[in-house]
């Protein structure tokens, strides 16, 4: 069983998300959460959110009175995909102007149980 969480338009560049989601792709829940908690990079903070709203949908989805730790979640698959850019101008010297972009990214996050559970079914 699996559960998604997407983030988009996250106000930082893609490039910078990246470094973040690599160290946490293939980690368990818990070593990923206390990657993401001690690490100072900005991304970190939004990847936490991401990763603990993936935990909530995984145990909404699957109706379980326990909690996620028991079932040995792991971060499946994580990717980072660039968003729209904010184009704006800068003044330069000489009545000259200089563009920068403001990147976003959108970030999908999957989780997956790695220890099977029986599935009850309500037969009424």
């Amino acid at each position: 069983m699996e559960a998604i969480a997407k983030l988009k338009n996250c106000p930082m560049s893609p490039r910078k998300m990246r470094m973040v989601a690599d160290a946490i792709r293939g980690k368990s829940v818990e070593e990923a959460l206390s990657i993401l908690k001690f690490n100072k990079r900005e991304g970190s903070f939004w990847l936490e959110k991401l990763l603990l709203s993936a935990i909530a949908n995984w145990e909404y989805k699957t109706e379980m009175t326990k909690s996620a730790d028991e079932y040995g979640l792991v971060v499946k698959r994580i990717w980072v995909d660039g968003g729209t850019s904010l184009k704006r101008f800068r003044p330069a010297p000489h009545g000259r102007a200089n563009p920068i972009k403001k990147r976003t990214n959108h970030v999908t996050l999957i989780v997956e149980s790695t220890v099977p559970f029986e599935e009850t079914e309500n037969v009424e």
